[in-house]
């Protein structure tokens, strides 16, 4: 399954392949991307009163402005109250990486990220929203499906195979769910 043009209009679409697909291969846990909390909220609907689990990524605290968090507080209570987890910690494809650009002109960590990017930014933000909760210690060492997108919202969702943020290699994405085409 694939879709025309990336982006927020695909939200739905693709939470519901991401819990279709959890119940046919057996996965108990999503890690859904997401900036202010919207995505977060509508998969912690979707999800209540079933068994899987929900781990929400955010950005780290000072992404857009020193000190502050883009997640919504009314956003992580709901999605605590049904169930979730809100995780919000440093983007393992950004943050050194970005410091680093900045003051030298380049950094590995922005050549891993462009080169995920070829396979369309959401996809980049599966494998790091992975990495970023197996640091936290918030997935099992077994499959999980990652949900990611396009600036706001949901288009990309993948079976993958979680690790930390030091064994970025050897995490391996075993199945797209979906994505936008041609990116």
């Amino acid at each position: 399954m694939g879709y025309e043009k990336p982006g927020p209009r695909n939200t739905e679409d693709t939470l519901n392949a991401a819990i279709r697909a959890a119940r046919e291969h057996g996965i108990r846990t999503l890690v859904v991307a997401s900036t202010r909390g919207d995505t977060g909220v509508a998969c912690a609907k979707k999800l209540q009163g079933t068994d899987i689990r929900l781990i929400v990524v955010s950005h780290n605290y000072g992404f857009k402005t020193p000190g502050e968090v883009e997640f919504s507080p009314e956003a992580k209570r709901e999605i605590e109250s049904l169930g979730g987890v809100v995780h919000t910690g440093t983007m393992v494809l950004r943050s050194l990486g970005t410091a680093l650009r900045d003051k030298f002109g380049g950094s590995e960590q922005e050549i891993v990220a462009n080169t995920l990017r070829m396979l369309g930014q959401g996809m980049k933000v599966c494998a790091e929203i992975t990495a970023m909760a197996a640091d936290a210690g918030l997935v099992p060492p077994e499959d999980v499906i990652a949900v990611a997108g396009t600036g706001k919202g949901a288009d990309t969702a993948v079976i993958i195979a979680p690790q930390s943020s030091n064994r970025f290699f050897d995490m391996k994405i075993r199945e797209v769910i979906v994505k936008p085409y041609g990116i």
